[in-house]
């Protein structure tokens, strides 16, 4: 049982990293929005910034004493 605790807290500590860096592309995408001549990506970017935004919201509602690094 103490070798599956241990795996459990290893895919935490995973899913951590990888929050962190969606959180990382986030700020990326926000730099995107701020260029005039995006045109009709501009449709895919705010979506992508909405799936990312309820991807770390999840995260958060399910490990909430985590915190992203």
């Amino acid at each position: 049982m103490a070798e599956s605790a241990k795996n459990d807290m290893m895919d935490i500590e995973t899913l951590k990293a990888r929050i962190a860096l969606v959180e990382g592309k986030r700020e990326s995408l926000l730099r995107l929005l701020e260029q005039p001549n995006l045109g009709t990506l501009r449709i895919d970017v705010n979506q992508a910034l909405e799936e990312m935004d309820d991807l770390i919201d999840e995260f958060k509602r399910t490990f909430p004493d985590s915190t992203i690094n």
